[in-house]
């Protein structure tokens, strides 16, 4: 289903049945601050496991990134923040980052394999903003399948590609076409791994 969200005011009714589908096992394709993304509650193993199918990717392997509204459950999923690596993500987040981090036990295994880290994402999107804090739960953050084409900007055509693949298509109007910029953090040497949206100095 279509569904259109504004933008700057998305509406509560929408945004809650948008949060339930996703406490239900849901599968969404949603606006960020960057490009549009899979999204599912990533405490549904059978909804991370379905975008893994989407996507044509092996759960087991994939390297999987979630956003969260901001850094206050930092410490709930992620291990050895220390204070100069916490700062950091302050300065950049909300942002067009995601940065990987080593990954706590409470982050379920089908997210982060046996790397153990996990790419934390915090978009400066009110729209996602909204959905999450409705859902109280972190929302899986997968590119769609494919390459990045122009097409994957406009709702209308990802809802004619993938409708019959997810719950719902949010259109929150045109998207971007560049990705985020990914830092690896899991070491003292912060390392950019993709250069995207996001211009980051150490």
């Amino acid at each position: 289903m279509l569904l259109h969200i504004h933008p700057q005011n998305p509406q509560t009714r929408l945004v809650k049945q948008v949060a339930e589908c996703l406490k239900d096992g849901g599968v969404i394709i949603y606006p960020t601050d960057t490009i549009y993304g899979l999204g599912c509650d990533i405490m549904q193993h059978k909804a991370v496991e379905r975008i893994c199918k989407i996507k044509n990717i092996d759960s087991q392997k994939a390297q999987l990134s979630f956003i969260c509204s901001n850094l206050s459950h930092l410490s709930d999923y992620t291990k050895s923040i220390d204070t100069p690596l916490y700062r950091m993500l302050k300065h950049y987040l909300p942002g067009p980052y995601t940065f990987i981090l080593p990954a706590s036990k409470q982050v379920p295994k089908i997210l982060h394999g046996k790397k153990s880290t996990i790419g934390l994402r915090v978009p400066d999107n009110i729209i996602c903003n909204e959905i999450l804090s409705a859902l109280d739960n972190p929302i899986l953050s997968a590119s769609l399948p494919g390459d990045m084409v122009e097409a994957y900007t406009d709702p209308e055509i990802m809802h004619e590609h993938f409708g019959d693949k997810v719950d719902f298509v949010i259109n929150g109007g045109i998207g971007g076409m560049i990705p985020s910029t990914i830092v690896d953090c899991t070491t003292n040497d912060w390392i950019v791994t993709r250069q995207g949206l996001g211009n980051w100095e150490k």
